[in-house]
């Protein structure tokens, strides 16, 4: 069962190159397009070998329009002796993502109505967006203000909207079946560790190791841009989404705190119905939420003509911590072994979801006699003989075509990968015959 990779996986080891990914793509200025967001699509590239897609901007994508292609040189405001005040080069959330180019002298008064802070984290530079509204600006800490004393400023910025391109990547690990399960991260986010530097360095170790594995379903995986990359995504396979039977969005998962799990718009998923009691197996507790028609891309998949059975997996909420789309959302924000756990935890979500199976009783009248077949000898320690007689007792009890070994687990209250040992240790022995592995 592959999905005991995550259960061997050495944490340390795992945690020292995450966060090494991390630092190596933290500083990049990504957004919905651009250089820099095919910069880090190339990266993922190297680590999982996705395709990367391109769409034109203009393109018709159900209610929106592929926008324009935005790249900046540079960016900054000088005071009227040449000082620099404000350079996009020392942080990206400095520039207004999406600005139009501006080269020109201004006023006090004009450039305070292009600066953008936190009056109540006064330290931070806040992260602001004009992706569908032509405008410029920088985004300052606060505390700054002081320094904007004179009468005239130099501003500059270098940046282009053309026609150009939408990027996202796309990696689909075929599996037996052409049931599919999706994951996506959103990848538009300039120089924030958390949201979603770390959503992109997880997913792109879970996806380089179910590579490699040829599973029962078929796994595919996205990279995009935020809202508009998903709203693209649907559109152009707007025909082919019947084989999706369980979604993840992944963002957020770098953070100290546990997890969170935002229920599908059904309501009624393997991930909606199972995810606390998987946690249960790594002893993880997430809290579950009902779904709601806000956040990141999980509102997209599951808008009413979809209907998708996609969940949102994060560790802090977005919006409930103070750093949130702020500069405080650094690399010493994010810790070492809360990546590490999370690719632990999504491959153990993914490997249960794989080996879900649906098996039948062959001796159903009755308990089968395991003595004579060999099933009661000793395996590894007295607990561990006692635990695996235990839940053979159960899958012969529930095998009866209506339980998958996930409802098995639950109702046992057993791990799951001890219930689907002892489900392959039973086919093995002839006892049980599978009949639907892969009903979700």
């Amino acid at each position: 069962m592959w999905f005991e990779i995550a259960r061997d996986l050495d944490l340390d080891e795992l945690s020292a190159e995450l966060y090494e990914w991390s630092r190596e793509i933290y500083p990049w200025g990504r957004s919905i397009t651009g250089k820099e967001t095919v910069r880090t699509l190339k990266w993922i590239q190297e680590k999982t070998g996705i395709e990367i897609k391109s769409v034109p901007s203009g393109t018709k994508v159900l209610d929106w329009e592929v926008p324009l292609e935005w790249n900046v040189e540079e960016a900054w405001v000088k005071d009227e002796q040449g000082n620099v005040l404000v350079d996009y080069r020392d942080h990206k959330l400095h520039l207004l993502n999406y600005s139009i180019s501006v080269d020109k002298i201004v006023s006090r008064e004009e450039l305070l109505q292009h600066l953008f802070y936190l009056k109540e984290r006064p330290d931070l530079i806040p992260y602001r967006t004009s992706y569908y509204n032509r405008d410029w600006g920088f985004c300052i800490p606060y505390s700054w203000l002081s320094r904007f004393k004179g009468k005239k400023y130099r501003v500059k910025i270098a940046s282009t909207l053309s026609k150009g391109y939408l990027h996202y990547g796309e990696l689909l690990v075929k599996g037996k079946s052409k049931k599919e399960v999706v994951l996506t991260t959103h990848i538009c986010h300039p120089q924030m560790a958390n949201d979603n530097v770390s959503g992109i360095v997880v997913l792109s170790k879970v996806a380089s190791i179910i590579k490699d594995i040829i599973p029962e379903l078929s796994f595919r995986f996205l990279f995009i841009p935020g809202t508009i990359g998903s709203i693209t995504w649907l559109a152009l396979n707007k025909d082919n989404l019947s084989n999706i039977k369980a979604g993840l969005v992944i963002s957020a998962v770098g953070d100290r705190s546990g997890f969170n799990y935002k229920r599908s718009r059904k309501g009624d998923s393997f991930f909606d119905k199972f995810l606390p009691s998987l946690a249960r197996d790594l002893g993880d507790i997430v809290r579950i939420h009902d779904f709601h028609p806000y956040g990141y891309d999980e509102r997209q998949f599951c808008s009413p003509g979809f209907n998708l059975p996609f969940g949102l997996l994060s560790r802090a909420q977005w919006g409930t911590y103070k750093e949130y789309h702020t500069s405080g959302d650094n690399l010493s924000f994010i810790e070492k072994r809360q990546l590490s756990k999370s690719v632990r935890f999504i491959l153990y979500l993914l490997g249960s979801l794989d080996a879900n199976k649906f098996y039948l009783n062959l001796y159903p009248y009755g308990e089968p006699q395991l003595g004579k077949r060999g099933l009661y000898e000793r395996i590894g320690g007295e607990s561990k003989k006692k635990e695996l007689q235990l839940a053979f007792l159960w899958v012969l009890n529930y095998s009866d075509g209506t339980n998958s070994l996930t409802e098995i687990s639950l109702k046992s209250g057993m791990p799951f990968y001890t219930i689907a040992k002892a489900a392959t240790i039973l086919e093995e022995a002839q006892l049980i015959k599978q009949i639907d592995a892969l009903e979700c």
